[in-house]
């Protein structure tokens, strides 16, 4: 009998630090071999990337990747209010996988503008207005874009009755629109604008940062690796209908926590409007470059620091690429990573006692844990993590009631979300294979 040669792919994160690579079996969603490689961004991102590949003894048919290096996607949000349409903004950036790094609200003047360029954003959301509602602010901030010759890529994603006249006045300006992220006040549609901030990023961002000279790594990547990451999340989360979820990923210079709520199928109970499936990105939460931050974080929240650590967060501050240290970093990671979740869950403080974007986490029944700190650490002891955030009965916030914990030790989510639009069932069966729990046995 002759033996049909399995179809292969290779997904590929390319990180600041490392790139880690994992063949994936299209046809069964088998996982076949992962390795790693340090990220050559100091030449070229493509030499890490084929080693990291070549190291995992297979030549696949296919490769997908996505990528945060060279500092991710950096975005800047501008809209109408506050607490409405740049609100609004904020949290379809963070779910396209971006760094927020500047909000702005109200017309665009001057000093403004200032501050919009000194935050260095790779692209501006421009949001404003429900469809039907106040168009001077979204026409004022375009024709403001314009006027200045604002040079990286805006995606215009407001008032749906202005959208032609902004487009006219961004006519200058690098741009792509799509439907409103706030079409009526309370309902949040994060889908069209993720979709255009995912594609402005490929075609413009990932090939301007230099991290390759040709157009091969441009061509490879399909998403920012944090959007990959919610993918991966939200088609585990299809898998348990009615069931929340939520993965904190642990990483050297930040912590970012993913959420997926039940869907309700009614309008949020805030203006702004709710994201069933959520991100947050703390970027003072890190276990290397940002470990002195979660000192800081863990102080301000007066949970207790352990004698040693304030010193070993120093240490490792000044000198990410020391060795790993479990007995530092894991401590530092609990942290973290309540710290984290205490703030997804929260909110953000905007007044006196009044908060948004909170997430109601009672109904979570799967908590995952990430990042390459959990990842090398022993089963055991990286689960000790995830009960310290789980049991965090002191953080101001409803703790999930009796959630199962799991740790992403074959790093499946990335790849997954890479795989969903073209192999969706071998995405699926690479999740449920590494991350649900097995079915109880018989008796």
């Amino acid at each position: 009998m002759t033996r049909i040669k399995a179809r292969t792919a290779a997904c590929v994160d390319v990180g600041s630090t490392y790139t880690k690579a994992a063949i994936v079996d299209v046809d069964s969603g088998a996982l076949l071999a992962t390795a790693s490689h340090p990220t050559t961004s100091d030449t070229d991102v493509l030499h890490g990337l084929d080693k990291a590949i070549a190291a995992t003894g297979h030549t696949p048919d296919e490769t997908y990747v996505c990528s945060s290096a060279g500092g991710g996607l950096r975005l800047a949000v501008v809209g109408y209010e506050a607490l409405v349409s740049a609100e609004a903004g904020r949290r379809v950036a963070l779910s396209a996988g971006a760094r927020v790094v500047h909000v702005a609200a109200g017309r665009l003047d001057g000093a403004g503008v200032a501050a919009l360029r000194a935050a260095r954003p790779d692209v501006v959301l421009l949001v404003g207005g429900t469809d039907g509602g106040d168009a001077d602010t979204l026409l004022h901030n375009a024709a403001r874009l314009g006027t200045v010759r604002w040079r990286r890529p805006v995606v215009l994603a407001g008032n749906a009755d202005a959208r032609a006249d902004a487009v006219a006045a961004l006519r200058a300006v690098p741009h792509v629109s799509c439907d409103n992220v706030l079409p009526r006040v309370g309902d949040l549609r994060p889908g069209p604008a993720r979709t255009a901030i995912r594609d402005v990023f490929l075609r413009h961002v990932i090939g301007g940062k230099g991290l390759s000279r040709g157009r091969r790594f441009a061509a490879l990547v399909r998403a920012a690796t944090p959007d990959a990451v919610l993918t991966g999340v939200e088609l585990l989360a299809a898998t348990r209908p009615g069931s929340g979820l939520l993965v904190v990923d642990v990483g050297g210079a930040t912590t970012d926590v993913y959420s997926v709520l039940p869907d309700t199928g009614s309008a949020g109970a805030e203006v702004a409007g709710t994201a069933w499936h959520g991100r947050t990105v703390e970027g003072d939460l890190g276990v290397r470059w940002s470990a002195g931050g979660v000192i800081e974080a863990a102080r301000a929240e007066r949970m207790p620091v352990r004698d040693g650590l304030e010193q070993a967060a120093a240490a490792h501050s000044a000198d990410p690429g020391r060795p790993a240290d479990p007995g530092t970093d894991l401590p530092l990671a609990a942290l973290a990573a309540t710290v984290a979740v205490r703030r997804h869950a929260r909110g953000e403080p905007v007044a006196d006692g009044v908060r948004r974007g909170g997430r109601d986490l009672r109904d979570v029944s799967l908590v995952i844990g990430s990042g390459g700190v959990l990842r090398h650490a022993p089963a055991a002891d990286a689960r000790t993590v995830l009960a310290a955030v789980t049991g965090d009965l002191a953080g101001g916030w409803s703790v999930p009631r009796a959630p199962v914990l799991a740790i992403d030790t074959a790093y499946v989510l990335a790849p997954a979300g890479l795989l969903a639009a073209d192999h969706p069932d071998a995405a699926v069966a690479l999740l449920r294979a590494h991350l649900l729990p097995a079915p109880p046995g018989p008796g």
